[in-house]
């Protein structure tokens, strides 16, 4: 699964680094990723894995009362093929940088320690015992490997890999609440480095609130929308364009609700529409649409979104906004960790509406505010889902 791919005259082709997977100085990065400046050649991506170390075991079966992780883990992050291409959670470039430890606790049907996840493979690697007083369940923590990122979008790439965390993020939420079995708390709070985001799984039944180790509450979006089924999970795809056709009213007042509430106030949000009147819409307080600006904004967004002209033609474009130029790094992390989580959602959210959806990650001097008359720098769109209801057939889609 992939997020829309740059178009042609914008497609990534990085420079190499002998330190591309250290975390860089992200306010820096990103006002370059925000930049025209095109990327340099692709180089390679490497191991679409981390080498954990030891040798593998499988996830058993859960015992009673035990969580289940083998099928969380399944529903969320699991490759469907040896390619590691098609996973539940989509990915820049399907080049998925995001890397799972499992912190293990009571309760659960491998022994408790610190495991490393496989997700070709679908297996464990014991790395080590678990922290002291981790709590019953288990929290998956999301790092990640940013070279396979940035062999294809160079500069533009950290905005991506942060995005992509929130998508993980949200895979793994939408596992439990599929599973109905057990709840999901989330870390999104941007302030570590690594882990980035982390996700932890009570024992089914166990509603008491657990605090992750290092203090800070956990925090549950708390949906209004009913469970997907795990069927529906695992075919998640990003749809190919072209994405025609309008949404009615109703279907984006769905997705953008869906988004608003997952995105816990760190982003505003609106949607572009075309037929019968090309205008932004936003959610109004009672829950209905209102306008944001009158007029036709799908070619512009086409333009700073990697030059990619099909969203010129698509029936919609969510929008998240926000993490203004002098954000520091904590927000700068929060507000694309967020963004991913709660498209993800929406699009979702989206497909059960009966739309076809895709994500897009890449935007370059896409500062929405300064377009619509507000001071510069301040509203900067961060991720966008684009919709439509006329789409080819969904087993053409990557």
């Amino acid at each position: 699964m992939t997020y829309a791919q740059e178009a042609s005259g914008g497609l990534g082709r990085p420079t190499a680094h002998a330190d591309e997977d250290r975390p860089p100085d992200l306010v820096t990065a990103l006002a370059r990723a925000r930049s025209a400046e095109d990327p340099g050649p692709d180089t390679p991506a490497g191991p679409a894995v981390r080498a954990w170390p030891g040798p593998s075991r499988p996830i058993p079966e859960p015992g009673p009362g035990e969580l289940d992780l083998r099928a969380l883990l399944r529903l969320s992050l699991a490759a469907s093929d040896r390619s590691g291409r098609l996973r539940p959670a989509p990915s820049a470039g399907a080049l998925h940088p995001v890397d799972t430890e499992l912190v293990v606790g009571a309760g659960c049907p491998l022994p408790p320690g610190r495991y490393g996840y496989d997700p070709l493979r679908h297996r464990v690697h014991r790395l080590g015992r678990e922290p002291d007083g981790t709590p019953p369940g288990a929290t998956v923590e999301l790092s990640v490997t940013p070279r396979r990122t940035v062999s294809h979008y160079g500069h533009r790439a950290w905005p991506l890999i942060l995005l992509d965390t929130g998508h993980a993020a949200a895979a793994l939420w939408l596992a439990a609440r599929a599973l109905g079995t057990c709840a999901a708390r989330l870390r999104l709070d941007g302030l570590a480095e690594s882990p980035l985001a982390e996700v932890h799984f009570d024992l089914p039944e166990r509603t008491d609130q657990v605090r992750p180790r290092d203090g800070t509450r956990w925090t549950d979006p708390c949906l209004g929308s009913g469970a997907p089924t795990p069927g529906a999970l695992l075919a998640r795809r990003s749809a190919p364009p072209p994405l025609t056709g309008t949404p009615s009213r109703d279907v984006l007042r769905a997705v953008l609700a869906t988004a608003v509430q997952a995105s816990a106030g760190e982003l505003s949000w609106c949607a572009a529409v075309g037929e019968p009147q090309p205008e932004l819409v936003e959610l109004a307080p009672d829950g209905t649409l209102r306008r944001l600006a009158a007029g036709e904004a799908r070619p512009t967004l086409a333009v700073w979104a990697a030059r990619q002209a099909w969203i010129a033609d698509a029936g919609a474009v969510l929008l998240a906004y926000g993490c203004p130029a002098d954000a520091d790094a904590p927000r700068i992390r929060r507000a694309h960790l967020r963004a991913g989580f709660a498209v993800h959602l929406a699009q979702v959210a989206a497909v059960r509406h009966g739309p076809a959806a895709r994500p897009v990650g890449s935007w370059q001097q896409a500062d929405l505010g300064a377009a619509l008359g507000t001071p510069p720098g301040r509203d900067w769109i961060v991720h966008g889902l684009a919709l439509g209801t006329t789409h080819p057939d969904e087993e053409k889609t990557s």
